[in-house]
C-alpha cells in the first residue's frame, strides 16, 4: 500500500456511518448501516470494508459505554448499555483481526468534539465539549487536543438536572437512572410525553420550553464544571428548528452574567455538520497510524 487510507467508523445507537479516507482527509467512499444485532451489523462492516482493500489504521468512534483501556480483555467491547442485545459486543476485535492494522477506539462524542476542536466550530479552543441529544444523548470533551479520559468516558448524557416545574410528573425513560439528561430530553422520551418527536410539535408546544430549558441547565452545568471555550449541541433533537436559540436565551438568564464563557457565543452548532463524528473517526485513526 502507497498512500496510507484510513477505515473510518461512526457507531450510532440507529446507524453506523463507514468511510474511507486518504491522509488529507478526504473521504473517498462512504455508507451507512443499520444498527440491528451485533452479528449482524458487525458482519456487515466488515464485508463493506473488506471490498475496498487495506487500511493502515482504523478510527472507531462508538456509543457508548464502551471499555477504552487497552490493557482491558474488554478493550473495544460495549459494556452494560441499554440497547438490546448489544452488552458485551465486541466491535474492535474483529476489526483489528480481519485487517490487520491498528484499531483506536474512542466514544463517538469524544471523536466529534476532537474533530470540531482540529478543523471546526471548536478551532483554536483549549476546552471543547461536544453533545449529541438525539436516541439518546452523549457527551465528549476535549482538553487541551486530547480527549477526556478517567477511569472510563465521560458520561455526561446521565448528569442529573433539577426538574422542570411543568414537567414534575414524569418519571423519564433511562432504565438506569430514570431522570437524568438522556431521561428527560433524549427523542424517546420526548416521544414518550408527547407522542411526537420534538420538530413534528407546534413551535408554541411547552415541549420545546421544556426541552430547551432542560438543555440549558446541562449548558450552566458544563460552564460551572469547565468552563468551555466551545459548547456544541449536535443530534437529532438538535436539528429542532429554533431550539438551538431556545437554548442560548434560557443559558444566559440561568449563568446570571457569572462565567467567563459567554452562552449566546459559546454554544454552536456543529461546524462540520453530519461529518463531525466521521471526521473523530479520521483523527483518531490518522493518530494510530504508524509514522
Amino acid at each position: 500500500m502507497n498512500e496510507p487510507r484510513y477505515g473510518l467508523i461512526e457507531a450510532g445507537g440507529t446507524k453506523f456511518v463507514l468511510g474511507v479516507a486518504d491522509a488529507n482527509g478526504t473521504i473517498l467512499d462512504r455508507t451507512r448501516i443499520p444498527t440491528l444485532m451485533p452479528d449482524e451489523t458487525i458482519g456487515a462492516m466488515l464485508e463493506w470494508f473488506g471490498a475496498r482493500g487495506a487500511y493502515s489504521a482504523i478510527g472507531l468512534a462508538t456509543f457508548g459505554p464502551v471499555e477504552l483501556d487497552p490493557a482491558s480483555p474488554q478493550w473495544g467491547h460495549i459494556l452494560k448499555t441499554a440497547k438490546p442485545g448489544w452488552t458485551g459486543a465486541d466491535l474492535a476485535g474483529p476489526l483489528q483481526r480481519r485487517f490487520a492494522c491498528p484499531v483506536i477506539v474512542d466514544t463517538d462524542v469524544n471523536g466529534a468534539a476532537l474533530a470540531e476542536t482540529t478543523w471546526g466550530a471548536g478551532k483554536g479552543e483549549q476546552v471543547v465539549l461536544y453533545f449529541t441529544i438525539g436516541t439518546g444523548v452523549g457527551g465528549g470533551a476535549v482538553i487541551n487536543g486530547r480527549t477526556l479520559r478517567g477511569k472510563g468516558h465521560p458520561e455526561m448524557g446521565h448528569f442529573r438536572l433539577p426538574r422542570h416545574p411543568d414537567d414534575l410528573n414524569y418519571a423519564g425513560k433511562c432504565p438506569f437512572h430514570g431522570d437524568c439528561v438522556e431521561g428527560l430530553t433524549a427523542g424517546p422520551a420526548i416521544f414518550d410525553r408527547w407522542g411526537k418527536t420534538l420538530s413534528d410539535l407546534p413551535p408554541d408546544h411547552p415541549a420545546h420550553d421544556i426541552i430547551s430549558w432542560y438543555i440549558a441547565q446541562l449548558v450552566v452545568s458544563m460552564q460551572a464544571i469547565f468552563e468551555p471555550g466551545k459548547l456544541i449541541l449536535g443530534g437529532g433533537v438538535m436539528a429542532t428548528p429554533g431550539l438551538i436559540d431556545r437554548v442560548r436565551e434560557k443559558a444566559v438568564k440561568l449563568g446570571g452574567g457569572y462565567f467567563r464563557s459567554d452562552a449566546s457565543t459559546m454554544i454552536s452548532a456543529p461546524g462540520l455538520g453530519d461529518n463531525a463524528g466521521l471526521m473523530g473517526a479520521f483523527a483518531l485513526a490518522q493518530s494510530a497510524a504508524p509514522e
